[in-house]
């Protein structure tokens, strides 16, 4: 069971990652968006989850990286905005 439902995360995070990705190369987001942050996010914290599940530290660190980086800009936007003034 647990296979189970590990193997639907990991679909899932591969699913936000590459729907990220391809709405930023079609236009619909840009990289300082939340949604395309959101999905990143979301995303590799999914395959974070797939990868510790796995016992595949290497995939693991790489999607918490994926994440964090995605974390970071987020709140890198979130505070840039809230300083300028401008939403």
């Amino acid at each position: 069971m647990i296979e189970m439902i590990s193997t639907g995360i990991g679909w899932l995070g591969v699913c936000l990652c590459t729907l990220g990705y391809l709405l930023l190369s079609i236009k619909k987001l840009t990289p300082e968006s939340w949604g395309f942050q959101i999905l990143n996010i979301t995303g590799g914290l999914c395959l974070l989850i797939t990868a510790i599940i796995a016992d595949d530290t290497p995939n693991a660190v790489a999607n918490l990286l994926w994440a964090s980086i995605g974390f970071y800009a987020l709140t890198k936007g979130w505070r840039t905005r809230g300083t300028s003034g401008k939403d």
